[in-house]
């Protein structure tokens, strides 16, 4: 692919038309829950108010009874476990519950009404019992284990290691150098220690899906996920269902972020259709269901201790994460993994002993989120390096510089770097530097207002597994168009367009001439890992690259039997075939006329029909040791600098936030107004997140603000000026030099954030949300946290 980046682009680099505007823009963008006729049947959800119980009895007598019940489920219908990578939760709780939220029956009608009415007439006695809200106190012996049989869970040992015995649902240990005898040979120690709740993903469309199953046993299911593939193989694991029998649809997507990565609610809609076996069941969520059913952002507690030479360099650290994965494990015991594996940042650090533990609690159940574990990870280390640069009397921006990672040195987990798999760092902070005025004085006070900036370094490889892969058709029409098919999910990102974007460059074609299929089925499109973690355009950009390739190989080959001319001296661009030495205009063959074969005037043809096949599979990925963690978890790491400038009240603790910085190394530009959104909208997220976002939990361990009233999200007039700049440092690797970047914006935020308010405030911020009344509490002595 490395040839992609010294051809001379009329497309890549330059911001063309979204395939998915005129659809949305007009409303004809179908979305899940836009499908539905009058034969169709509705689900609803029937949770436990309780975070910890036994469940005595259930009686759905009068609810099936009432008006237009077709089913009621619960879960001794269904008593297999589900879930991925460890299947440690039933489809419906049985026996016990373990977070407020958990679907314990379903109640299937003929409208939503008549179900929602039903559900509220089961009748369910529990018995509660104790509950752990704390990560950190669930890591010690003394207290209630939350799955005390682990050992049957069936998980892959390669995504998850559960400790029996434990409330620890995975532990993924790092170790690099030997950190224990180095601390003698620091000059300055610092210890910090960090928190913060759960959060929600916010994204605009709540999760639904709509599944059937035909009398044949066939499963047919549309659903708003960011990982259809999945699918057909957790119906399998789940109700010993064929995957080869399961058709997933994904139209478009109102916003992911990670939370509909995990297909979570799919197994619940198919319990649902296999008791109403012919009729379509729709399972829509509410907000508060999805604030309190679905998984959400892992909570952490943490403890740092970093050390370093008096010149600054940095020595050893030694790092503790204790996740909230909440009650099951879902895919925070990944996120675990991804924080863990990049602990220190973008920084040289010889010596590195790390353990990251995700924990069960008596909290909903954990997911992706957009930076997937590295939101978490930056603020942890970036505030140890903050109060590090204050202890040493070091400009934190130069601290950082000092000691940014770079080729030739290695990461936590032992890989060995380069200028592709690495980016520029120092690069990035000089631009910061000059973008945020910074002059190395951190506040300046006007009266009762602070004015402070806070910087954080950012660096992000993939969870992918070693055999992530995408595949990707290309299609030459007969009127000289392209279609292209690949299993990427359009949830927002734009990825398709980028997609149209690679495949015209390659042909020499306006892209309007480029058609992209923006709804995913997994029986006709090629499959595509997961659209999650920034790597839909490294994986189907490689495989969509190669497909392009193959179709015009294909047409260069048939155009060679008509212009009597070798394959390799065939040019193919402006939707043309000609020989590259051709004077005659007139020799030249349209695309569309090779598209099946070309046909000559007395009616023989020759050629092959013109449709590219491309795939990539992730390379250079290794499993880590489960004892070192040694090994290399991602192709590469993308890299950026952040920072924000507060304006602080002292008499009043609130604060608004004036600028925002990015600076990040994308390898390649390919589409800026995309690179631009991707980039302004990680960071509106990040500060909204940092600022203010968090559940709260009463004393049973419930959720008590599941609505956007009392969870307030960044509105509209709560935005700072955001700048953004891109460096250009090629991964040799993917199409263009390209590098993901559809999470770093988000990344940094709350760790510059974190470390503007403590400059503002003199004071130690460690945790989120960080509001005002976090802030008086701070200086006021009334505690820790709200």
């Amino acid at each position: 692919m490395e040839a992609c980046g010294h051809r001379a682009t009329h497309v890549i680099g330059h911001s063309v038309g979204r395939k998915d505007t005129q659809d949305k823009v007009t409303g004809h963008a179908k979305y899940t829950d836009d499908f539905s006729d009058n034969t169709m049947l509705h689900a609803t959800l029937l949770t436990s108010p309780h975070a910890h119980a036994r469940i005595l009895s259930q009686d759905t007598a009068r609810a099936f009874a009432a008006e237009g019940v077709r089913a009621v489920i619960t879960g001794k219908d269904y008593p297999n476990k589900t879930g991925s990578p460890l299947a440690d939760r039933h489809v419906l709780a049985i026996d016990r519950v373990r977070y407020a939220g958990e679907p314990v029956a379903i109640v299937v009608a003929d409208s939503l009404a008549q179900a929602e009415a039903a559900t509220k007439l089961i009748d369910i006695q529990y018995q509660p019992l104790p509950t752990i809200q704390s990560p950190k106190l669930s890591y010690y012996s003394n207290t209630p284990l939350l799955h005390p049989n682990l050992n049957p869970y069936v998980g892959d040992s390669a995504e998850v290691n559960p400790i029996p015995g434990t409330n620890i649902a995975t532990h993924v240990p790092i170790r690099k150098g030997n950190p224990q005898a180095m601390w003698a040979v620091c000059d300055e120690i610092v210890e910090c220690e960090v928190s913060f709740p759960q959060a929600h993903h916010a994204a605009m469309e709540t999760h639904v899906v709509i599944a059937e199953v035909a009398p044949n046993g066939d499963i047919d299911i549309t659903t708003s996920s960011q990982s259809p593939y999945s699918i057909p193989s957790l119906m399998q694991a789940t109700f010993g269902i064929h995957p080869a029998k399961v058709r997933v649809h994904t139209p478009y997507v109102g916003g992911g972020f990670g939370g509909k990565s995990s297909p979570y609610i799919e197994p619940l809609a198919v319990a649902a259709a296999l008791k109403v076996s012919g009729r379509k069941v729709k399972l829509r969520c509410t907000r508060e269901q999805v604030m309190t059913c679905l998984p959400g952002h892992i909570g952490l507690e943490a403890k740092v201790r970093l050390g370093a030479t008096r010149d600054g360099q940095f020595v050893a650290a030694h790092i503790t994460y204790w996740f909230d994965g909440g009650a099951y494990a879902d895919r925070g015991v990944i996120v675990t993994r991804a924080a863990t594996q990049d602990c220190t940042g973008p920084y040289r650090i010889h010596h590195v002993h790390c353990d990251g533990f995700c924990m069960y609690t008596n909290h909903p159940p954990t997911t992706a989120y957009r930076g997937f574990g590295h939101p978490e990870q930056t603020l942890v280390i970036e505030r140890a390096i903050e109060k590090l640069a204050d202890k040493l009397s070091i400009n934190p921006l130069e601290l950082r510089r000092l000691n940014a990672i770079g080729p030739g040195d290695t990461t936590p987990t032992q890989a060995r770097l380069t200028r592709s798999s690495i980016g520029d760092v120092q690069g990035c902070l000089v631009r910061l530097k000059q973008m945020l005025d910074w002059n190395g004085t951190a506040t300046v006070k006007e009266g009762k207002t602070v004015i402070a900036k806070g910087i954080a370094c950012v660096w992000k490889t993939s969870s992918t597994p070693q055999d992530a892969s995408s595949g990707a058709i290309v299609r030459v029409n007969d009127d000289s168009t392209i279609t292209v098919l690949s299993g990427v999910v359009e949830i927002g990102q734009g990825t398709k367009t980028v997609l149209a974007q690679m495949v015209a460059e390659l042909f020499r074609i306006d892209i309007r001439h480029v058609n992209v299929v923006l709804e995913v089925d997994t029986k006709t499109h090629p499959e595509h890992w997961k659209t999650v973690a920034s790597r839909s355009t490294l994986l189907a950009g490689n495989a969509v690259v190669r497909a392009a390739q193959d179709a015009i190989r294909q047409l260069k080959k048939t155009a060679s039997f008509v212009l009597q001319c070798e394959a390799d001296d065939i040019h193919i661009a402006g939707g043309y075939a000609y020989c590259a030495d051709a004077h005659d205009t007139r020799a030249k063959i349209p695309i569309g006329a090779l598209a099946k074969g070309f046909t000559f005037q007395d009616g023989h043809t020759v050629g092959e029909m013109a449709i590219g096949h491309g795939s990539y599979t992730i390379e250079h990925v290794t499993k880590l040791d489960p004892t070192t963690g040694k090994g290399v978890p991602g192709p590469e790491w993308t890299v950026a600098a952040q920072g924000v400038e507060i304006e602080y009240q002292k008499d009043t603790y609130s604060y608004r936030v004036r600028r925002a910085v990015s600076v990040v190394d994308c390898g390649k530009v390919l589409h800026p107004d995309l690179a631009l959104g991707q980039i302004k909208g990680g960071m509106n997220m990040g500060l909204s997140l940092a600022s203010r976002e968090g559940y709260v939990y009463d004393d049973s361990g419930a959720v008590t603000n599941p609505q956007f009233r009392v969870y307030p999200i960044h509105r509209y007039g709560d935005h700072p000026t955001y700048d953004v700049a891109f460096l250009e440092t090629p991964d040799l690797e993917a199409p263009w030099g390209l590098r993901g970047i559809g999470e770093h914006g988000l990344i940094g935020m709350p760790a510059a954030l974190a470390n503007a308010l403590s400059n503002a405030t003199g004071m130690e911020v460690n945790q989120m949300p960080m509001t005002p009344e976090l802030l008086w509490r701070l200086q006021t002595n009334k505690g820790d946290s709200p």
